[in-house]
């Protein structure tokens, strides 16, 4: 990695050089684009509106126009700048680590150590790590003042610079003033599909699959040519499922059931009184007749279940089991 910024943390009369790396990097394919006929490459070209000549880089200023008047910026003029010129991370206050809303969060960077005395570094990181604080600071990068959280990432310091306070929107929708009621039996569905789902995060599990396979496509292409098909390559996209319209709490349900069988569990019966302040598939309230079939048919299944669990497990004082299949409940 190549140090993007070098300067010093201070706080009191304490100064800790470091460099500053980028934490993170982008991992998309680079693409390009060209003519659709000739397959020619599309480049653009930055032309003035008043010579017509294509500009070179070094020789554009930046300018801000109000409407009736235009200031032009040069390079030198904004370096004048005395913020621009700093060359700290001023630390302005440590506060509880879990007082940042993620949200704030914007670019992440390493700080190394820039000097032969580790000591001061290692002081902070430690400090930091053993209060549960974050340092918040002020710093300049890039021509920009900014917001930044001076934390503990493992063994070493991390500087994640905020976005200002007014570049965080409101979520003023008006959908979010209507009042919706959950009932306690759809509050413990949700609950148990989330418990369904439960796990520890682990990133390395994760994929960006569209990458992998966008990669696939270049390489199949590159082997084979525009003949190609895509189909054949990747098959045909599966359709999901739809048409039938459930209500809220059966949703659940077979979320919770699909789920854990497709993490091998066994399934857990659903108290048979669960849907029955819940709509049906239409939208409408299920009627009285409906409300009192639905425990009947699922009795047998449960009672089925239980013995099955329960089998070659005898209770205390009874009596041995018969040779003769026992008489069906209705």
């Amino acid at each position: 990695m190549r140090a993007i910024w070098k300067g010093a943390i201070t706080f009191g009369l304490v100064n800790v050089p470091v460099k500053l790396y980028s934490a993170t990097e982008d991992h998309d394919i680079s693409l390009h684009q060209v003519h659709d006929k000739d397959g020619g490459r599309i480049r653009y070209q930055r032309k003035c509106e008043i010579c017509g000549k294509v500009v070179n880089y070094e020789n554009i200023d930046k300018a801000y126009d109000d409407g009736d008047r235009t200031v032009v910026l040069t390079d030198e003029d904004l370096a004048a700048l005395p913020v621009e010129r700093s060359r700290e991370i001023d630390v302005v206050e440590f506060v509880p680590s879990d007082q940042l809303d993620p949200i704030m969060f914007d670019r992440s960077y390493y700080l190394e150590p820039d000097s032969k005395s580790l000591k001061a570094y290692a002081l902070l990181r430690q400090t930091l790590e053993e209060t549960d604080r974050t340092a918040i600071v002020n710093f300049s990068l890039r021509q920009k003042t900014r917001l930044g959280a001076l934390r503990v990432r493992g063994d070493v310091l991390m500087l994640q610079s905020l976005l200002w306070n007014d570049e965080v929107r409101q979520a003023a929708f008006p959908s979010l003033d209507e009042q919706v009621k959950v009932s306690d039996k759809e509050l413990q569905m949700s609950a148990a599909l989330v418990d369904s789902f439960a796990s520890d995060f682990d990133p390395s599990q994760f994929t960006d699959e569209y990458q992998v396979e966008l990669k696939q496509l270049i390489e199949a292409k590159l082997e084979k040519g525009d003949a190609l098909s895509t189909e054949e390559t990747f098959g045909e996209t599966p359709e999901r499922e739809g048409g039938e319209v459930l209500d809220l709490m059966e949703a659940l349900r077979r979320s919770v059931d699909k789920n854990r069988v497709d993490k091998g569990k066994k399934t857990t019966a659903v108290p048979d009184d669960a849907d029955t302040d819940v709509a049906d598939s239409k939208g409408e309230a299920p009627s009285r007749s409906t409300r009192s079939r639905a425990p009947a048919k699922k009795t047998p299944a449960a009672k089925k279940t239980t013995a099955t669990k329960t089998t070659g497990a005898k209770p205390t004082g009874a009596k041995p089991t018969s040779t003769r299949k026992p008489k069906k409940t209705a």
